[in-house]
């Protein structure tokens, strides 16, 4: 007699991402947020404008805005210059600016809720004692990103902690402060972070030009030397004011200079070759 074989039926496992945009979220444009705070200003919503703007300005993990007390921002009752948060990942405390913006709709939020030291600062569904919850946290952001007319299915609440950083970062350049700010232990997570890639090294550094400028007496036969220095284009104005200054408190003198570029000269000679000395010479 034989046995009957029981046939094993499996269920096809269906990934769990299947269908849904994964990866970093990209952060948030400048446009995109006034656009969402004056949407929240007309709406009225005082909770979520308050959240926003903290959010913003804080850079901190979903985790850690939902988690914040009252205590952290207001300890007297009104929202403070800078704030200092510890970390649940890391558990290293990461200090953050409050914007006059931000403090001004977290005063007005503390005032409309009657919240007191020791209290939640921003509470959910769960009771007036429990702090809101992440998931709470991310739709509310999906909403609000729908609101402006963008995928909320392309952002998430990691996309406002990278909003400020970026701009940050795309503003000055400077990785080590943007590491400071986020919290992050290592240069590389801030590095892989931001997806800093060899365009926008090369970025940086086509705003750094060399130039050639020519200063002399106005009125006078006396050439004075040119100067080469390397100044960012947008502070090249400053730089060429600060020569001015030092070449008048250099010479001793009161005339008016006249300032031009000589991109075409390629020697530099410096005061000593017309009559200066070496403590004269003027370096940027």
């Amino acid at each position: 007699m034989q046995e009957d074989n029981p046939v094993l039926t499996t269920t096809k496992r269906i990934p769990w991402n299947k269908g849904k945009l994964i990866g970093a979220k990209p952060p948030l444009r400048p446009k995109h947020v006034w656009s969402i705070r004056t949407k929240l200003q007309v709406a009225g919503r005082i909770r979520d404008l308050a959240l926003f703007n903290l959010a913003i300005d804080s850079k901190l993990r979903g985790c850690d805005v939902v988690a914040l007390k009252v205590e952290n921002v207001a300890p007297s009752g009104y929202a403070v210059d800078r704030a200092t948060v510890r970390q649940k990942k890391t558990g290293q405390p990461v200090k953050f600016e409050l914007t006059e913006q931000t403090r001004q709709s977290v005063d007005d939020y503390l005032r409309t809720a009657h919240k007191h030291p020791g209290d939640p600062l921003f509470t959910g569904k769960r009771g007036a004692g429990q702090c809101m919850t992440t998931r709470q946290y991310a739709r509310l952001l999906g909403t609000w990103v729908a609101g402006i007319g963008l995928d909320p299915r392309s952002f998430g609440t990691h996309s406002l902690r990278r909003t400020k950083a970026t701009l940050i970062y795309r503003r000055t350049g400077n990785l080590r402060a943007v590491q400071l700010l986020l919290g992050h232990t290592k240069i590389e997570s801030t590095v892989r972070y931001l997806g800093i890639e060899v365009d926008d090294a090369l970025a940086i550094a086509e705003q750094v030009d060399i130039c050639l400028y020519r200063a002399e007496i106005v009125g006078s036969a006396r050439p004075f030397p040119a100067f080469r220095f390397s100044s960012h284009k947008s502070s090249r104005r400053q730089s060429s004011s600060f020569l001015f200054k030092e070449l008048r408190i250099a010479w001793g003198h009161s005339d008016h200079f006249r300032f031009s570029p000589e991109g075409a000269r390629d020697d530099v000679r410096d005061l000593s070759a017309i009559g200066g000395t070496a403590d004269q010479k003027c370096s940027l």
